[in-house]
């Protein structure tokens, strides 16, 4: 619950800007639309920075100490924000709090992955992915709680020079201070991870960690699985085992996957929801009080997936995501391009949200944490939380583009065809790694012979 703290943060910081930017922008004066793109967009930089430092980092340094660095960013960035008063340490401060991102969205499902036994470990990190969804809630609620009084009479140099265009969008911002603190402060009561530990010789204190656990059964048996499988790679070394075939066959799996999850079109509906209702034909009412539903929406059903991911397994929710998805995407587009408008086309979109928050949202980050092998797991990983970013920063840009281009319908398809490629790599690459240990994945992902 500690380590979930990261994703409330990165869900938090992620979003926060969207209800602030219509306050920012008038307090510094921006009027460009390069300028205004960079201000929204300048924490996916941080984040890419973040996830391409984190693997190599956390390898070297362990788990708990990224994160505490994560934690230390996200307090700045908050307190930063909050207090500047020129548009240089703005972007300054919503760096580092994408830096923290980056790190956070790498290390804490990681972390988790690392903890848990095998048989609840879908169960734990899916946790990460609730946590992501209650800060974009918490996030949406705190900037409709502060603005909430705004009148619509209420603009230009009357909005500057009130209370909303001074202060307002600063306490949006400031709010993070208080998880991010805790976060801080709780990190240092955790410890780091047992399997990073035991991969840098330090099995005594790996076993105090597993034994709290699962007893000293447990501890033993995961202490053998580890160290046996180091005796059998020790001719590898470092970075080179990135460069493995085998290896590298899993991270580009890893890397689609990510890429997957932001392609896949629920992303665009979350990021762009004005425009998208606004072609459904829904009003400025309408949309805000869809906006939140599907908050909403993505917050219920996560828990879907925490229920779900041990019992059923990932590769089956993953296919079962991809095939819902290729059907509702069409289904709307379909509406858009007939030009129904209506409560059902809001049903629609929120069956495809639900779909999406009860197996890909959740289920991408299960398997980012356990495919990678353990000796290579933070840089591998990393590589796929870059991919996932680099992906994100493409849609945010994209999108507009593309819905030029081909439309509310045009877009929809799109989506379908994409998660049709998502069902069929699904079916073709991905492994089911449900009920066994992380060193168990490893071997059967590497060809290793292996007896737990």
């Amino acid at each position: 619950m500690v380590s979930t703290l990261g994703g409330l943060l990165f869900g938090y910081d992620w979003v926060v800007i969207a209800g602030a930017k219509p306050f920012y922008e008038l307090y510094f004066n921006l009027s460009d639309e390069l300028t205004k793109g960079w201000a929204m967009s300048s924490a996916l930089v941080g984040c890419m920075l973040g996830a391409i430092t984190s693997g190599v980092l956390s390898d070297r340094f362990g788990r708990k100490k990224l994160l505490i660095l994560a934690a230390l960013l996200f307090t700045l960035s908050a307190v930063g924000t909050g207090l500047v008063h020129d548009f240089t340490a703005f972007i300054v401060f919503r760096l580092v709090g994408g830096i923290g991102i980056g790190l956070a969205s790498n290390l804490s499902p990681m972390y988790i992955a690392e903890v848990s036994p095998a048989k609840t470990r879908g169960k734990m990190v899916s946790l990460n992915q609730l946590a992501i969804v209650i800060g974009i809630v918490a996030a949406q609620v705190v900037n409709w709680l502060i603005a909430r009084d705004l009148t619509a009479d209420l603009e230009g140099t009357a909005l500057l020079n009130s209370w909303y265009g001074q202060t307002a969008w600063r306490w949006m911002f400031a709010a993070e201070t208080f998880p991010a603190a805790l976060f801080f402060i709780l990190m240092f009561t955790v410890p780091e991870s047992p399997r990073w530990l035991i991969q840098n010789g330090q099995e005594d204190l790996a076993a105090v960690t597993l034994t709290t656990i699962g007893g000293d059964r447990y501890a033993q048996g995961e202490i053998t699985n580890v160290q046996a499988l180091i005796a059998r790679e020790s001719h590898q070394a470092g970075i080179t085992e990135l460069f493995q075939p085998k290896v590298m066959r899993i991270i580009l799996i890893g890397v689609i996957l990510a890429a997957y999850q932001q392609l896949c079109g629920i992303n665009v509906i979350l990021l762009y929801a004005e425009e998208v209702f606004k072609a459904a034909g829904y009003q400025l009412s309408g949309i805000m009080m869809n906006i939140v539903t599907t908050g909403i929406v993505l917050l219920l059903f996560t828990f879907v997936a925490i229920f779900s991911v041990d019992r059923l397994g990932r590769r089956a929710l993953m296919l079962a995501g991809s095939a819902g998805l290729v059907v509702l995407h069409a289904a709307i587009a379909l509406c858009y391009m007939n030009h129904s408008e209506g409560i059902h086309v809001l049903l629609l979109i929120l069956a495809a949200i639900a779909c999406y928050a009860s197996t890909l949202a959740p289920i991408t980050w299960v398997l980012l944490a356990e495919l990678f092998p353990n000796r290579v797991r933070g840089a591998a990983m990393s590589i796929a939380v870059l991919a996932l970013w680099v992906t994100c920063a493409g849609v945010a840009q994209g999108f507009p583009i593309l819905h030029t281009a081909v439309g509310a319908s045009g877009s929809f398809w799109t989506f379908s065809g994409i998660c049709l490629f998502g069902l069929l790599f699904c079916w073709k690459a991905l492994p089911e790694t449900r009920g066994k240990s992380l060193e168990e994945v490893e071997a059967e992902i590497l060809g290793i012979e292996f007896q737990e």
